[in-house]
């Protein structure tokens, strides 16, 4: 242990132990060591100790030791400090033996060997310079792997500082990170390892700046003298002397600058001083990409979870324009009794829409009752539907109610109405008009209160055409339309939507799977998605079963090349979109072609002849004659 015996002018004696990496001597009492000397400075001198050597600094005091006046000095056991009136003699009991003096140029002495290092008591024994510089590596390795599995970047912003502060015998240190191309002060500490405010002021930008250009480490033994840096606003402003200026690199590309400095004493840094900061910073730079990485994925998450929820519209998700529509018609309509018919492809999420109208009515807290028509045999629909007496039928054992009278107080949810069978449209028809529902085998009617929404992935009209659905329930049912867009359609709803069902069976199945390739990415926009989403849901719920790695590519969503929509020629996809666009604008017109033309700034026979096509195409007779015409 090392200590220090104090004596001040008044003649009293008295020993302290030197216990702390940095101690602090001074007349003030905030010092570690306070000198009752009228002739110290509040703050006089610090004593460090880098692991091997204890090493006494002016803090602004003049100082001598032995007689002989220093700036620094390595103290040995028997040095005689004089600061003021006051004298401090250095002693040290565990000072290492004295190692065998041997003139060897410092080009000739190399490292010790992996073992040879291992040893402490070995350390000891090598040259000065040698062994301080493997203790500092060592401290180095240490001080690296007990900061790896930490991802507190302040934390470790803090702990790089105090480190680099230490090793380098630095009253100060700042850490700056390259933002947007500027460089921005992201930690600053002090010798007494506490944050330095207003860091922005207490450093010479000059010298950064040159760092940032050359992206070179530089060491400055007094910047008040340097020609390159004297005349400099921040270096004279802020009186800087010793400093010394590492880049921080990241595969090639800056990261950005460790600063290190002392504005008190001139040429505090040595060569071998900026070799150990510049080892530090590529030691600093994998320790903060590490934690950055792992903050970035937790960022990614947590605006993932963020933007799923801006993107989210109740159990609902997606933010394309035409499901925003969706959304404002749902506002309008929910808070109302009226009829609804949603309309839309197979799997494009008919029965999410129905619960969340009425989880948005005033029937919320009734009954939610879901009726599949293309589901139950065409005998079974009606007693499904309205229920049946005991008797009714051969195996009508007891009386039993039926999904009306089940959603009493709620909603009646009406799935593939465009498969009920005439027959029963009537009776459904009945019902919906008169709000009194007949069970099977009995002729006594039951009031019922609910309300209904319809769904079909058919196009009522056709079918009304047909004959096959009737037009009086066909119009009770469509008082107002909702039309949900086909996923093709959704654009980056795609990919949102794969990222939720791939977080929900990530964990359901605890599946490594986090996220998509680029290639993956893009192959989901291009896919036509027949099934809409509920294709998309199973082929990601497959794709998370059988997954190895994080992030799932095209063939885990088996969206090959061959799978992807083929490229149409652009006369072809021309001809598609005047098609639907005369389309369009004919049912906006209600069917008026005379209008349709006026509107398109066409001739009147140009939509005549629109329509023969498409009947000819729906018949599979000829065409009409080519007359070469365009449509628009």
């Amino acid at each position: 242990m090392a200590s220090l015996t104090v004596r001040t002018p008044d003649g009293k004696v008295r020993t302290v132990s030197l216990l702390k990496r940095i101690t602090s001597l001074g007349r003030g009492s905030d010092n570690d060591v306070p000198l009752e000397d009228a002739n110290v400075p509040a703050s006089a001198l610090h004593v460090t100790f880098d692991g091997t050597r204890y090493e006494v600094g002016s803090l602004g005091a003049t100082f001598h030791v032995n007689g002989k006046r220093r700036d620094n000095h390595a103290l040995s056991t028997g040095d005689v400090v004089k600061v003021g009136g006051t004298e401090l003699t250095f002693s040290r009991e565990d000072a290492p033996r004295e190692p065998v003096r041997r003139e060897v140029p410092e080009r000739e002495v190399s490292l010790p060997s992996a073992a040879t290092a291992s040893s402490d008591s070995h350390t000891a024994e090598l040259p000065g310079v040698v062994g301080r510089e493997l203790v500092l590596l060592k401290r180095l390795t240490a001080f690296s792997e007990r900061l790896f599995g930490s991802y507190d970047v302040d934390r470790i912003l803090e702990s790089l500082l105090d480190e680099a502060i230490e090793v380098t015998r630095a009253d100060k240190g700042f850490l700056i990170l390259m933002e947007s191309g500027e460089p921005r002060v992201k930690a600053a500490r002090n010798v007494a390892r506490e944050n330095i405010e207003d860091a922005v002021e207490k450093l010479s930008d000059s010298i950064i700046a040159k760092v940032v250009k050359d992206q070179k480490a530089i060491i400055v033994a007094d910047a008040l003298d340097a020609p390159e840096f004297k005349a400099s606003e921040s270096v004279v402003n802020l009186k800087v002397h010793s400093v010394m200026c590492v880049p921080v690199m990241h595969k090639g590309d800056l990261f950005g600058v460790l600063y290190v400095g002392n504005d008190r004493l001139v040429n505090r840094f040595e060569p071998k001083s900026l070799d150990m900061l510049t080892v530090f910073a590529a030691q600093a730079s994998l320790l903060l990409q590490n934690a950055l990485l792992v903050n970035d994925l937790k960022l990614d998450n947590t605006e993932l979870r963020r933007k799923l929820e801006d993107q989210r519209y109740g159990d609902i998700v997606g933010a394309c324009q035409g499901m925003r529509d969706v959304y404002k018609r749902i506002d309008k309509i929910a808070p109302t009794d009226i009829s609804v018919l949603i309309t839309g492809e197979t799997g494009t999420g008919k029965e999410l829409i129905a619960r969340e109208i009425h989880r948005r009515s005033p029937r919320t807290k009734g009954p939610f009752i879901t009726v599949n028509c293309g589901a139950i045999p065409e005998n079974l629909l009606e007693s499904e539907l309205f229920g049946h007496a005991k008797g009714a039928f051969t195996g009508a054992v007891a009386t039993r109610p039926g999904k009306f009278q089940a959603a009493i107080g709620g909603t009646l949810f009406l799935d593939e109405i465009g498969e009920m069978p005439l027959q029963l449209q009537v009776k459904l028809l009945r019902a919906l008009q008169d709000k009194v529902v007949y069970k099977v085998g009995e002729n006594r009617g039951e009031p019922v209160d609910i309300r209904v929404v319809a769904a079909t992935n058919k196009i009522l009209e056709d079918e009304v055409k047909r004959n096959t659905f009737r037009e009086d329930l066909y119009y009770r049912l469509n008082v107002v339309t909702v039309k949900l867009p086909p996923l093709r359609e959704r654009g980056e709803d795609v990919i949102v939507l794969g990222r939720f069902f791939l977080q929900k069976y990530a964990r359901e199945f605890n599946s490594k799977a986090r996220g998509f390739t680029p290639a993956a990415a893009v192959s989901m926009k291009k896919y036509g998605w027949p099934g809409n989403i509920r294709e998309l849901e199973n082929r990601l719920k497959k794709a998370v079963v059988l997954a190895d790695k994080p992030l799932l590519g095209a063939d885990d969503l088996d969206l090959k090349p061959e799978n992807l929509e083929p490229i149409m020629p652009l006369l072809q996809a021309k001809e598609e979109f005047q098609k639907r666009y005369i389309n369009e604008v004919l049912a906006r017109n209600n069917g008026n072609r005379t209008k349709t033309a006026k509107d398109l700034g066409v001739d009147p026979r140009t939509i005549f002849r629109h329509l023969e096509k498409l009947e000819a195409e729906k018949t599979g007779g000829p065409l009409p004659p080519d007359e070469n015409e365009e449509l628009l």
